[in-house]
């Protein structure tokens, strides 16, 4: 086995920069039609580019031999608005989600990952951006993705706040997704990508390789008739339905 690992190893890292150089590609062809739909506002322009964003990923995952796959125990009602959670542990999560959640959201991202040159361009027209480290900001991007659940868009959160590098299914949950989902009585609908980790574990830049990638879609969680003084239970019992559903799916880690 040893051996064999050696052997491929100029393979992979062949594999991981054509997927890298063609990455690269895919974002120039669709950075001027990200540039043109921005000009239409946050709204009607931020949608476009997903669905820009949906094409550029299906034609990616399809030239470097990853297959994304939905598997739904409960698939969602595109005409209700969700507050998406979903796991975290891998840099191939970013492009995974425009390819798994089919309707009109904005997620929440960190303020880091704009100033990468082009991807950051398109990364501010279509996340809600925050800075962690400052409570303003923190504090101003809630009020933004509330906003952004009243013009009817759903929103995403990976409640981990960062990759999971623990041994664990799921590393703790932060409070914010479960405050806003009550605050704004918005139903949390759980996602867990299962294979992502194993497609791209996060612990090296030449580790992505081929293979199947699937996103499971959870029963929905009602916040009907909750209070703030039910968050910490609301986020206790969403951690063990997602953290039970990694274990018996068999997913990586």
């Amino acid at each position: 086995m040893i051996l064999i690992a050696y052997l491929a190893w100029p393979f992979r890292i062949l594999y991981t920069v054509y997927a890298y150089l063609l990455f690269i590609l895919l974002m120039l062809l669709v950075f001027p039609f990200v540039l043109i739909a921005s000009l239409w506002g946050k709204v009607k322009g931020g949608n476009f580019i997903y669905h820009i964003l949906r094409i550029w990923s299906a034609i990616w995952f399809f030239m470097i031999g990853i297959r994304p796959k939905n598997i739904y125990l409960s698939k969602p009602d595109h005409q209700k608005q969700y507050i998406f959670v979903i796991n975290h542990k891998s840099y191939l999560d970013a492009a995974v989600l425009v390819e798994t959640i089919r309707q009109h959201f904005r997620p929440l991202g960190k303020v880091e990952m704009s100033k990468v040159p082009v991807f950051g361009f398109i990364y501010k027209a279509c996340v809600v951006m925050v800075d962690r480290n400052d409570a303003g900001n923190r504090a101003k991007s809630l009020r933004q993705l509330k906003s952004v659940l009243k013009k009817g868009i759903s929103i995403m959160i990976f409640p981990e706040g960062t990759f999971n590098e623990t041994d664990q299914p799921l590393k703790s949950f932060y409070d914010g997704a479960f405050r806003m989902a009550i605050e704004t009585q918005t139903p949390i609908q759980p996602v867990l990508f299962l294979d992502a980790y194993k497609r791209m574990p996060h612990e090296s830049m030449f580790s992505l390789n081929p293979g199947p990638c699937r996103s499971l879609f959870l029963e929905p969680i009602p916040v009907d008739g909750l209070t703030l003084a039910d968050a910490k239970t609301l986020k206790e019992k969403v951690f063990k339905i997602m953290e039970e559903n990694l274990v018996s799916f068999a997913a990586t880690r």
